[in-house]
């Protein structure tokens, strides 16, 4: 008799900050439309910082270079998937204006704190606000935390 072997989803996101201003996404989702950082999934044999690099500028058309981890949480989402999220936090050294965002993306959009708080209902999950508080916080660890 063979057992099913657990396995979190490992993920990666990104908090940007300009100006006061945060980049998040609005994106499609089963629950609807819904709002987050820049995040994705760790694609075989890539790194957590160039997959953090790729997904930002798949979704955002932005180019981001991560600089310090911001945290590492754990999230199970109520049907059961159990997700570990990597953020960073760095700058950005560029966009792409007019590229295509990854599918589901709707459009990247510039927040305010307060704007991201008061959507919290449309949030795609609980790390989007638990994320934002920890970067607000001043909470910064080196990449050397990681392995490349």
């Amino acid at each position: 008799m063979s057992e099913e072997v657990w396995k979190p989803n490992v993920t990666v996101a990104a908090v940007i900050e300009r100006a006061g201003r945060y980049l998040m996404v609005e994106e499609v989702t089963r629950e609807g439309l819904r709002v987050n950082q820049p995040a994705g999934h760790l694609e075989d044999g890539e790194s957590l910082i160039d997959a953090c690099r790729r997904e930002t500028l798949e979704e955002t058309a932005h180019h981001f270079i991560p600089e310090y981890l911001v945290g590492i949480y754990r999230w199970r989402h109520p049907e059961g998937a159990t997700y570990l999220r990597f953020t960073f936090g760095g700058t950005l050294v560029g966009e792409e204006p007019g590229r295509a965002l990854d599918e589901g993306i709707v459009r990247a959009l510039w927040l305010t704190a307060e704007e991201v708080s008061a959507l919290r209902d449309r949030h795609r999950n609980p790390l989007v606000a638990q994320c934002l508080a920890d970067y607000r916080a001043g909470r910064r660890y080196p990449l050397a935390l990681i392995s490349p």
